[in-house]
């Protein structure tokens, strides 16, 4: 199984995803983020490969994928420093981030280095569908990577069923269609999160934007199987002086 698989498999509600921006705050503090967040409660890592052009994100994130791309984080640098990645977490790790990048490392050659660090599975979410099917689709399974689509309250049933049918791991459930680090009313979110329940989907779900502290944490997981957190957790690294402590400090507002 893989790591996503055995997760869903042992725990079905209020599983974290959070959300970092590798490279940041500082070139060196990827590996130190990500062995704080196994340490103090996270379930799955996301981690962001930063872009100059990151259509999905809100100013926050953008700023951190900025600041990312002036330290010198690219994706040969990132892959150097996560070869020692299964020596400090055993946690399902997901790469985001934009085509663009990828196709200029080359596709057969970034799935194959992101399985060879330990890297579970990939979020692209400018990766279009067909796309997808015809041609890169085949390249992620051959190296054992999962898949993850975005579906938002906009997307038809029929598109979020064929979603559901391409991802693996789990599909990923934008509470709306505003960017990253936007404020959310979540009755609204309540009734899209009702609806994706009720399909009866193959995948777990996973709620991402807006999901900022334990009150939104809780609703956001009371339909879903989880909620993803980015840009709260951005804000906090911000200003630490103490990554270790602040990442600890800050898990502990959400759960």
């Amino acid at each position: 199984m893989s790591r996503l698989a055995d997760l869903f498999a042992t725990k079905q509600k209020e599983i974290l995803n959070v959300y970092c921006t590798a490279g940041y705050p500082r070139l060196n503090s990827t590996l130190e983020i990500i062995e704080a967040l196994s340490e103090n409660g996270a379930d799955i890592i996301e981690l962001g490969m930063p872009y100059s052009d990151p259509l999905a994100d809100g100013p926050v994130i953008q700023n951190s994928g900025n600041i990312a791309l002036a330290n010198g984080m690219t994706i040969a640098v990132l892959f150097d420093q996560l070869k020692d990645l299964r020596k400090l977490s055993n946690l399902p790790l997901i790469l985001m981030g934009y085509m663009n990048p990828v196709l200029q490392y080359g596709m057969e050659k970034f799935c194959a280095d992101a399985a060879a660090v330990g890297v579970d599975g990939l979020i692209l979410p400018d990766l279009p569908e067909y796309e997808f099917e015809t041609e890169y689709g085949a390249i992620i399974k051959k190296h054992g990577l999962d898949f993850i689509f975005l579906v938002t309250p906009e997307t038809s049933e029929t598109r979020i069923r064929k979603l559901d049918e391409l991802s693996t791991g789990f599909l990923y459930a934008v509470s709306s269609s505003a960017t990253t680090g936007k404020d959310k009313d979540f009755d609204a979110v309540e009734l899209y999160l009702k609806r994706l329940a009720n399909m009866s989907l193959r995948n777990p779900v996973l709620v991402g934007f807006g999901i900022k502290d334990r009150a939104t944490f809780e609703s956001a997981s009371k339909h879903a199987n989880g909620a993803i957190i980015g840009t709260a957790f951005i804000q906090a690294l911000e200003e630490a002086t103490d990554l270790k402590a602040t990442v600890k400090q800050f898990l502990g507002t959400v759960q």
